[in-house]
């Protein structure tokens, strides 16, 4: 892999990202699931680095774009709420009572 870990430092973007790794991706799917995306490649990143600590630069960056690609195809299969990837997903509303909450004496 002619990329380096100090470019990779570097991106922001998903966009960046897969054209680092030089991954084919659904535009419309970044675009919907953008922060979504980068949330769970973050987390597989994790994952990669918690499991491989002792793997080279050049075969951690092929993980990471493994990573990259499992990211973005998790989202063309499923939704952000699915996910739950962001706290406002997990957090119960306050002063709501959800349909289940109710019951009939």
């Amino acid at each position: 892999m002619t990329n380096n870990i100090n470019e990779f430092k570097k991106l922001v973007d998903a966009e960046e990202f897969f054209n680092f790794f030089n991954l084919p991706y659904d535009k419309e799917n970044v675009n919907v699931h953008r922060l979504h995306i980068l949330k769970k490649f973050s987390q597989y990143m994790a994952e990669v680095d918690e499991h491989f600590p002792d793997l080279s630069t050049e075969d951690r960056l092929h993980q990471y774009s493994l990573a990259l690609q499992k990211a973005h195809d998790v989202f063309l299969e499923s939704t952000a709420y699915e996910q739950k990837l962001f706290k406002v997903f997990n957090d119960k509303p306050k002063n709501v009572v959800t349909l289940t909450e109710i019951t009939s004496d």
